[in-house]
This record gives structure tokens, sequence and C-alpha cells, in this order.
């Protein structure tokens, strides 16, 4: 007999989600339950445990109570008593719309069952039955094998299958699009949303194809979009992968104007993406998992960081993001990683290693310390796209190497040791990229970017101040970060080897006075202006509490944005990198006398 867990909503509009465990047979004198403390593609300590109440056990049939002592935060031990087969229930709080949580309320279920379900400690790959009991006419969604209705009722191979498998319930909006012939639901929670669903349907279908003709084949029967609409609220917005579906968290008018939409649109791509990258194409650690505690990787930066940046590919080849605004979002990309410190202090194998202690708890040095993998590992993974195509003179790619971890690794299912994307990265282009992992992938190398574009025949062009004021005297600047804390000018940042390190201004420095005039948040910028780099200004700040100035000697803003533009007189080769890259034709430089691509 399976494991069969009971989720049902008595009273939703209180939140809370009632669980029933039913645990045949049972050896041994107890037994041992555990919540995770964490869910797959979330690499962050959460301790759902905490939303627990009022778990007992008991024998099945009978109903008399056995003891349950709980061990730690997240495990809870039944003393068995002889029995052979128990039953568990308890109840949990759910009120957070979020990718990788729950959510009960009077008109929707959302669940990811490994922040609500407690696994049989020793039993996690026995197979698992799940009912889910919900009011007419309430519709339950899960990409599990359904085995039978009233109530909705699904089977899991093993408890890993079981928590990769988000389910939604309710009466949403449901879309259904057939690209290469494979049914994909796009099902839309939530009231209201700007979104035309025959656009959606097209785009997200072109999104789709794109993706399978760049990895060269889908390993899916089905797969489900759930799209939760919100108002952005305390959880934000986000996505989370899983191997047959994903959850999204998007604001409910984020289908329009164009660019939000945009957005919207890379959000699904990269979540589609990582249905070959990290659920399938993935490190040996990430699975089959220890949901007790962190799971170490020095490769998370490939897992996420190059989804990023095959996401960005994946708009392109779709003909949803045209060449020229794919380049304006490069160069701000490459403008605000240059912005970090951080990013020459920790290697990308670095960052992924300490993913659980660093990218989801952000604090007021993070930039001097680090910089997201995210946006690294897709800068690396675009140099290495360029070095590939420029060393094999434009017939392989960095989609050669992920093809082949696709047909090595990804359809086989079986993980990469920590060591091995090298490897196959050089089997599969028949270079040797040892150096270029060396330096920008366990080193801390400076890219030069312009090496890089070049062999596309692109350079980075710098643009000091915003369009239309291009006359202005070079603006100053402090190296610090402000916000407005209720129309006070408080310090969040001060970035390494800029003017405010080097003067002692600090972070939760509340800004007051320059020379003696008064400030505030929103004419600070305006007012420093006023002085040119290498002024020497009297910085009057509160410093827990207390009225102190500080002397500084301002330094020139770093540019305003960086342009990636055509080179003048790119090669034939060049040329070539451009296209097959890019995929649409070279638009000449200024002595070709044409327009520039970007």
């Amino acid at each position: 007999m399976a494991i069969r867990y009971d989720i049902g909503v008595e009273d939703p509009k209180n939140h809370r989600i009632q669980v029933s465990v039913d645990i045949p047979d049972v050896v041994g004198a107890t037994v041992d339950l555990v919540l995770p403390a964490w869910v797959p593609g979330s690499y962050d300590i959460r301790d759902p445990a905490r939303n627990v109440r009022g778990l007992r056990a008991a024998q099945a049939g009978t109903g008399v109570a056995l003891p349950v002592a709980k061990q730690d935060k997240a495990r809870w031990r039944v003393t068995t008593e002889g029995t052979s087969h128990i039953e568990v229930r308890y109840e949990v709080y759910a009120h957070q719309l979020s990718d990788d949580g729950y959510d009960a309320t009077s008109d929707h279920l959302y669940v990811n069952p490994g922040m609500l379900l407690v696994y049989v400690d020793g039993r996690e790959r026995e197979a698992i039955e799940l009912a889910v009991h919900v009011p007419d006419p309430w519709k339950v969604y899960t990409e599990l094998a359904e085995i039978g209705r009233s109530p909705a009722r699904f089977r899991a191979r093993d408890y890993d299958e079981l928590v990769d498998s988000p389910l939604d319930a309710g009466t949403p909006v449901e879309l259904t699009i057939h690209p290469n012939g494979i049914p994909h639901r796009i099902v839309i929670c939530g009231k209201g949303g700007n979104y035309e669903a025959h656009q959606l349907e097209t785009d997200v279908g072109r999104i789709v194809e794109a993706a399978i003709r760049i990895m060269g084949g889908s390993p899916l029967q089905r797969y489900t979009f759930f799209c939760h609409l919100s108002d952005g609220g305390a959880y934000g917005q986000g996505g989370l992968e899983h191997k047959a579906s994903t959850s999204l968290i998007v604001g409910r008018n984020t289908f329009r104007p164009v660019e939000a939409y945009r957005r919207f649109l890379g959000l699904v791509a990269h979540e589609y993406f990582h249905l070959y990258n990290v659920k399938r194409i993935r490190p040996r650690v990430l699975g089959p998992f220890d949901y007790t505690k962190e799971n170490y990787t020095h490769l998370l930066w490939a897992m996420e960081g190059s989804t990023d940046y095959f996401c960005h590919l994946i708009l392109l080849r779709a003909g949803l993001r045209a060449p020229p605004k794919y380049l304006e979002d490069l160069g701000a990309s490459v403008h605000g990683y240059l912005a970090t410190p951080g990013r020459k202090v920790q290697s990308l194998e670095e960052l992924s290693f300490n993913a659980w202690i660093d990218l989801y708890r952000p604090f007021e040095e993070t930039p001097n310390e680090s910089v997201s993998y995210y946006v690294k590992g897709d800068l690396v993974t675009l140099c290495l796209d360029l070095e590939v195509r420029q060393r094999t003179e434009g017939r392989l790619s960095v989609e050669t190497i992920f093809q082949t971890l696709w047909k090595e690794y990804g359809i086989p299912d079986r993980g990469l040791e920590e060591t091995e994307f090298l490897t196959v990265a050089n089997r599969a282009t028949g270079l040797d990229l040892t150096d270029f992992f060396q330096r920008y992938v366990s080193g801390t190398a400076e890219i030069d970017f312009n090496v890089f574009l070049g062999y596309a025949g692109l350079r980075l062009q710098p643009q000091e101040h915003p369009a239309g004021k291009e006359d202005e005297p070079a603006s100053s600047w402090l190296g610090i970060k402000v916000k407005d804390d209720g129309g006070r000018a408080r310090i969040t940042t001060v970035y390494d080897d800029g003017p405010g390190r080097r003067a002692g201004l600090s972070p939760d420095d509340e800004i007051v006075a320059l020379d003696g005039q008064r400030v505030t948040p929103a004419d600070l910028p305006q007012t420093l202006q006023r002085y040119p780099p290498g002024s020497s200004v009297e910085v009057t700040v509160f410093r827990r509490g207390y009225l102190t100035t500080v002397p500084v000697e301002t330094g020139k803003a770093p540019p305003d944005r960086l342009l990636i533009v055509p080179l003048d007189d790119a090669s034939p080769l060049q040329r070539r990198i451009h296209e097959g890259w890019l995929g649409v034709p070279w638009v000449r430089g200024k002595k070709d006398d044409s327009a520039s691509a970007a």
C-alpha cells in the first residue's frame, strides 16, 4: 500500500490547510516525520515547520492516540506501540502567495508540497497517493498523474516527485496550446489582469518552440504554467521551476505596457528553460535531495546564470525581442555588474556555494562582498559563447555545450560531478577552455567585455549623461546609495573604493546637509551637481543620533549608461559571428556609411 496524503480546506477564508497522512506497513518502535527546511530551486532555509500546529498521531481505524515527541525544529517522532498502520493529522497556516509557498483563501488554493507535507523518514522512495478536498466548483490542477475524482486523487512515484509537483485549485482561466504537438496549459489564477489571451497563447507557444529548437528535443508529455496574478505584495514577483510545470507570481497588470510584458516573457522563458537546465541537467547533489539542510554546489552559476543567458536567446530566436533591444538590455546588465565592487571578491564558484547565506539575505555590505550569480553567470556564459564562436570560426557555440549536457546528463537524468562541466565543455567543442574557466569561473579576473564583444564586431560605449543632457558638466559622486526614509536621506550602502568609503561615511548615516545647506532625498542629487569632481564638501550627517561632519572629496560619477555599438571596421569573421549569435544580418558601422545596430 502507498503512503497517502489528504489535504483540504474546511474554512479557506481563515487560511488554514488540514493535512492527514495515512502510513501503512509500519515497522519498528518509532516513526519519524520530517518537514523540509527548504524547497528545490529556492536555495534558502525557509523552515516552514513554524506554521504547523497540532500534529497528532493515532492507530489507523481505531483512533487510539499514539505518543508524539518533537525531536528538532522540523522532526516529530511517533511511538508506534506495536501498530503497523498509523494516521497523522495536523494543520498549517497558509497565507503566502509566493512561488515557493502555499496560499489558502476563499477562492483559491495553491500548494508547493515541500512546504506542507511531511515525509516518513527512510521511506522517501516509496510511491505516494494524494487526495485534495476542495469546495465545488473548484478544479484541481497539477502535473501529477490523476488516478481518481471526487475527491481529486493523484499518484507520485516518490516524495521527490510529489515535492516537484505544485498544485492549484479554484476556478482559474485555463488556456491550452500545443507547441511541437505537446499540450501546455496556462492556468491563470487571480482576479483581473490586463492580458490578452490569444496574444499570451501565441507568445508562450513561440517561447516553447524556440527552447525546443535550441536544445534539439523535449522530454515532455505535457506542461503547466501556473500564473498567479497579484498586486506585488509582501512576496514580490518571480518564478520557481519544476520538471513539468512552473509557478509564476506576477502583477495582474504586468502584461502592458510593452516593457512590462517583455519582462514577463523573460520570466516565462527563464523558468521554461529550467526544465532542461537544473531539473534534468543538474549537479549531482541536486537530486535526490536532502531536505533537512543546505545542499551545496559550485555550479549554481551554470544552473541559474546560464539559464538567464538562454532565456535571452530564446526570446531572440522566438522573435519576441529585437536584437537592438537585446543589446540595450545587455549594456544595462554590464553597467550594473561593473558598478558592483563585490564582483572582484568572490568567484562564480564561491558565489554559487555561498548562495544559502548570501543571495537571499542581502545586507548593507553585500554589494562590496558579492554579486548575483544570476547576473555574473549570465555574463560569463555570454563571454563563453563568444569565445567558442571565435575559436571555432562560428561553427560551434555555448549551445553546443548545453546540447551535449542534455544528451549525456539530462536525458539519462544523471547528475554532474562538481568538476565535470569543464570536461564536457572541452569535449563538446574540441577546445581547451581551462584558462577561461580558471579566470572567470573559479577565479575573479576582471572581464574585458570589449574583447568578447569584439568577437562579434561590437564594443562598449560609455554614455556619461542621460540622453538630452550631453552638454552638462561631469557629475560628482559620493560612492554611496541613499534611500528616502520618510523624508530623510539615509545611506544604505557605502561602496568600496568610492569617495564616501575613503572619507568615512557609513551605512545608516542620515545626510542632512552639504556645506551647511540642508538637503533632502529629493534634492540631494541636484545639490551635489554644484560640486565638480574633485571638490571638497562637508557632509553633515546624523550618526546613531549624534550630529557629525565628514569632509569628502567628490569623485567622478560612473557613466550613466553603457551602450553596445558596432565596430567601424568589423572583419568578415566578426560579422559572421554577429549574425550567427543574434540571428540578424550585420549592420555596418560609421565607416561603412550605415546606421548603428544599437
